[in-house]
């Protein structure tokens, strides 16, 4: 093998790493943003029911 070739190996292997940490990042930014998603919808879930009044939703009689 010539000094190019290891060279060009060497940098083909450095990039691999490079886009491999970049996408480990990438898939840990997206969990951290579901689970904030997931505790937002809860939160919001939580305020709704605080808000409905017991005994509402009920069925409603409108016969005449």
């Amino acid at each position: 093998m010539d000094a190019a070739a290891i060279a060009t190996a060497l940098v083909a292997g450095q990039q691999a790493q490079v886009a491999t940490a970049a996408g480990a990042k990438m898939v840990k930014m997206n969990a951290e943003a579901a689970q904030a998603l997931v505790a937002l919808v809860q939160e919001n879930a939580e305020n709704l029911q605080a808000l409905v009044a017991e005994g509402s939703g009920g069925n409603l009689d409108i016969t005449v």
